[in-house]
């Protein structure tokens, strides 16, 4: 509920609108975030979820899941990956989904970084291919002031040509630092 209204306040404060949600039969998803230029792509993602009341959540290292920010983080829809145990990212985010039936939208940012990256990470494919479940591309405008949600991709096991059209799509959103956007 807080978080609904400190959502409201922020889109309302910085003129942005949400576009599209999650489908019911989208709500079990990986969802692509990009472009990812800039830390304040948490803040304004975060919000768009809140008003969606979509189930997202976001993986993050166990060890960031401490004091003081760790109940918080929880709260906000972090699950905690023990890298510790020499665990395969991919392999742990399969385990999250067959572990909760429920829906749960997992949010990725397949850049891996906030500078431009040409060469995308594919685990997020690999984790939608072996979860069984969509990718959804969720993403932020900043030249339109939008977060939304665009179209669903199956993926068919052509990694290259889906990622490609993954890409297409993004190529036609603005980054906050559109240099670091996708190209």
């Amino acid at each position: 509920m807080l978080g609904k209204i400190l959502a409201k306040l922020i889109f309302k404060a910085a003129g942005w609108k949400l576009v599209g949600n999650l489908t019911p039969e989208n709500r079990r998803c990986v969802m692509t975030a990009a472009p990812h230029t800039s830390n304040w792509d948490f803040i304004y993602a975060r919000a768009a979820f809140y008003l969606m009341d979509a189930p997202i959540r976001f993986t993050i290292k166990k060890e960031f899941m401490g004091f003081p920010f760790g109940g918080l983080l929880k709260k906000m829809g972090a699950l905690p990956i023990d890298r510790s145990r020499n665990t395969k990212m991919v392999d742990a985010m399969v385990r999250i989904f067959k572990e909760h039936p429920e829906d749960i939208c997992v949010m990725v940012t397949p850049e891996g970084t906030r500078k431009y990256q040409p060469r995308w990470r594919k685990g997020f494919y690999y984790v939608a291919l072996g979860a069984g479940v969509p990718i959804v591309l969720g993403y932020l405008d900043y030249k339109k002031k939008e977060a939304g949600v665009g179209p669903t991709i199956y993926p068919t096991g052509d990694v290259e040509a889906d990622i490609e059209k993954i890409k297409a799509f993004y190529r036609t959103k603005t980054a906050k630092f559109p240099e670091n956007g996708v190209r």
